[in-house]
């Protein structure tokens, strides 16, 4: 019975030591430099849309 328990109480600590943490963080840091390029890259778009809107206004 205590050879059960200690191979139970092995097995515990194996799953315990998995540092699934360290995905999480590296999840979000993706994550932030995606949306730092999703910014970066919009903000492009939006001042040439500005320009060709402005190019529209002006001939109608």
């Amino acid at each position: 019975m205590n050879n059960l328990f200690l191979a139970m109480y092995v097995k515990m600590q194996n799953l315990m030591k998995h540092e699934e943490g360290q995905d999480l963080i590296e999840y979000a840091l993706v994550a932030a430099l995606i949306a730092v390029a999703t910014i970066a890259s919009m903000q492009k778009v939006a001042s040439a849309m500005n320009i060709i809107f402005s190019q529209v206004a002006t001939t109608l």
